[in-house]
């Protein structure tokens, strides 16, 4: 029984998380893209394969 309470809670997390990411998806979107073109920067810099 204790198990199942986990799973639940569990769903019920990731639902509140895909509910606040899809209302702030803007923004998220947004920041992703930052990072990634930053993380592809640092990789060119320091020569290293790009995956």
């Amino acid at each position: 029984m204790g198990n199942l309470l986990y799973i639940i809670a569990a769903i019920l997390v990731i639902g509140w998380l895909v509910g606040f990411v899809g209302y702030n998806a803007g923004g998220i979107i947004h920041i992703l893209l930052v990072i990634a073109v930053i993380v592809v920067l640092l990789r060119v810099i320091q020569g290293r394969k790009i995956v």
